[in-house]
């Protein structure tokens, strides 16, 4: 599947259930675009391996969906507070190091529909 904004690959995830309440539309998977980083519901199954966009970036698994729902909600941190801390704190317990995750989504990305390295910072001063 392709993003609808830039037609760049998805890396498809199944939201944890934990997670449910952040996923976009409710969406049971979701797909955060490997050039723009915009995050999709999608009815697609998740994808796996090596041959997964971002495979390099972000985990597999639960602890990538936390990543994959946390870059969704960056956009706007003062909306998605919350959320975002229960994503950040759901991919830490999951052993995912989301500041280098986040760095490594920054140099991965062709064209972030926002400044990765800004909002990373930003959250920072907030978590």
């Amino acid at each position: 599947m392709s993003c609808p904004d830039c037609d760049g690959e998805l890396a498809v995830f199944a939201v944890p259930e934990p997670l449910e309440a952040h996923a976009p539309e409710a969406a049971l998977t979701v797909g955060l675009c490997a050039d723009c980083l915009r995050l999709h519901p999608t009815e697609e199954p998740p994808s796996d391996g090596e041959s997964r966009p971002l495979a390099d970036a972000l985990p597999e698994g639960d602890a990538g969906a936390a990543v994959a729902l946390l870059v969704g909600m960056l956009d706007s941190l003062a909306l998605n507070r919350a959320g975002i801390v229960d994503c950040v704190e759901f991919a830490e317990r999951s052993g995912t190091d989301v500041h280098l995750t986040l760095d490594r989504l920054q140099r991965a990305a062709t064209d972030p529909h926002f400044d990765v390295a800004r909002r990373q910072s930003q959250l920072d001063a907030f978590l």
